[in-house]
């Protein structure tokens, strides 16, 4: 089993802690990651993209990730190059709060969670990716939520470990969305995204 996963959005939303979060958490279920990511000269505002690859084999370092299994869309900015590289069946969750444009139309599956909205309501917009991260890993399963949650701590910075609840709380209000999302699909007769 391999799955790439690419995660876009701009600069503050959290895309590199969600990223870390994910690679934390396949490492503490026994699987091999690689994560790398990139982002733009601007703190705020601007391009930023992560990839993990996750797999139950070595992974090779670091690998070149052209078409990916799937992806985390934030924000519509930036987000053209990392829709590109979906492949596709691929399977891409998105932030339906703030996402504006158009997606590929052949893309397997697409959930739509809007997690910056969701986020706003937990007490603060800016753990969005995170709760889209915990929609990831309900719907497609390839992390347990338990495993993200115990990756917090050592993925957020130490002047942020104050946030460990918020975020807590930011993936569990992700992940029900995603369970709901998950079992709608499942009673509408669509595939459930899962690793094999």
């Amino acid at each position: 089993m391999r799955r790439e996963v690419v995660l876009t959005g701009i600069g503050g939303q959290g895309i590199q802690l969600s990223a870390q979060l994910m690679a934390r958490s396949a490492l503490a279920s026994g699987l091999f990651v690689q994560v790398f990511g990139s982002y733009g000269g601007m703190m705020r505002g601007g391009n930023t993209e992560a990839t993990v690859v996750v797999s139950d084999e070595p992974v090779v370092a670091p690998p070149t990730v052209e078409r990916a299994w799937s992806g985390i869309v934030m924000h519509h900015d930036y987000s053209e190059a990392t829709l590109a590289r979906l492949r596709p069946d691929s399977f891409v969750v998105v932030d339906s709060t703030v996402f504006e444009g158009e997606l590929p139309q052949d893309l397997r599956r697409v959930s739509r969670v809007p997690a910056t909205a969701l986020a706003i309501e937990v007490g603060r917009k800016q753990v969005a990716c995170t709760v889209l991260l915990g929609a990831f890993a309900a719907i497609t399963e390839l992390v347990p939520l338990e495993s993200l949650v115990g990756a917090l701590p050592a993925a957020l910075p130490a002047y942020r470990g104050k946030l460990t609840e918020l975020n807590r709380e930011a993936l569990e209000v992700g992940f029900r969305a995603g369970s709901d999302i998950a079992r709608r699909d499942a009673v509408d007769g669509a595939s459930r995204v899962a690793v094999p």
